[in-house]
């Protein structure tokens, strides 16, 4: 199908935002909103999210990607994914107007962008889905726990590195101290991961990451597509050692509306095509089976 991609400004709070628009000739009800991560801006790590945006569009769906303010193009004072729940409404606001056939948009983002769409999500009915990759639940305790698990226990395993003790080569030095430190941090009081009964009440900024995370996943209503990669993404296996540990984030992502896909030969950002080109066709796919999903 052909779409057109248009420029698009807007304002938030008096500061003007740059976006793109991709504008199929007929748009399905539900559009693509593109939420970016820091330090990150429309395009994508690799030009994945102008690549999406117009695959989805030739598709039928209409995808708009911006700046939130502080990033890429667009003004403002520097701000983190916690501070961007304006940026997100404002940016739908736009998509609408710009696109009265939307009914519903879906928001998509890779790593602190996923973040921000879970905090966001449930409190705007137009938003009816989330793509998330990679979440960014960062503890350091649980930073440092990715480590131990997936970074020293390998080296242990590693070939090389034996060849380097048994040859009297390896000098432990700073990185005997780094493993030191670390081992340090891991044993820090660790957040029961939303474990506990939610209140009513949004949990406070001083709460960890993964509690407040796993609010905005339990009152969201809609459908969730969670796309988690390997190849050495210490923030994916992060996400999945907390899940391990944590029954309630494991209920959270058991339910019907969450489907997930683990894809271990890919990379945090999806560097190579056909990584930029799988993680674009199961969204198009989950898109299609969308209840409510208007086709164009």
């Amino acid at each position: 199908m052909t779409y057109e991609e248009i420029p698009r400004c807007f304002t938030c709070r008096g500061e003007q935002l740059i976006g793109i628009l991709h504008r199929p000739a007929k748009p399905a009800s539900t559009g693509v909103l593109v939420v970016v991560g820091g330090p990150q801006y429309r395009v994508g790590s690799h030009r994945q999210f102008t690549l999406l945006a117009r695959y989805l569009a030739g598709q039928g769906t209409a995808v708009f990607r911006f700046d939130y303010r502080s990033m890429g193009d667009s003004e403002g004072e520097s701000r983190d994914f916690e501070d961007i729940d304006e940026d997100i409404a404002t940016a739908i606001d736009h998509f609408f107007s710009c696109v009265p056939e939307l009914s519903r948009v879906v928001i998509w983002g890779l790593c602190d962008a996923a973040s921000a769409a879970l905090f966001y999500a449930h409190r705007d009915s137009r938003v009816t889905g989330l793509v998330l990759l990679n979440p960014w639940i960062r503890t350091e305790a649980g930073e440092a726990r990715a480590y131990l698990r997936h970074y020293y226990a390998q080296r242990l395993l590693s070939g090389d590195f034996w060849n380097k003790v048994l040859s009297g080569k390896w000098r432990p030095g700073a990185s005997f101290s780094s493993f030191l430190e670390t081992l340090k941090r891991s044993r820090a009081v660790s957040s029961p991961s939303g474990d506990r009964v939610m209140a009513d009440n949004p949990p406070p900024r001083s709460t960890p990451l993964p509690e407040r995370m796993a609010y905005g996943l339990q009152r969201f209503k809609g459908n969730v597509l969670l796309i988690l990669s390997g190849n050495n993404d210490y923030v994916a296996d992060e996400f999945r050692d907390m899940v391990a540990e944590s029954p309630h984030w494991q209920r959270l992502l058991s339910r019907p509306s969450v489907e997930r896909r683990d894809f271990p030969q890919a990379n945090h950002t999806f560097s190579k095509q056909e990584w930029r080109d799988q993680v674009a066709a199961w969204t198009w796919e989950w898109l299609t089976s969308l209840p409510g999903r208007n086709r164009p």
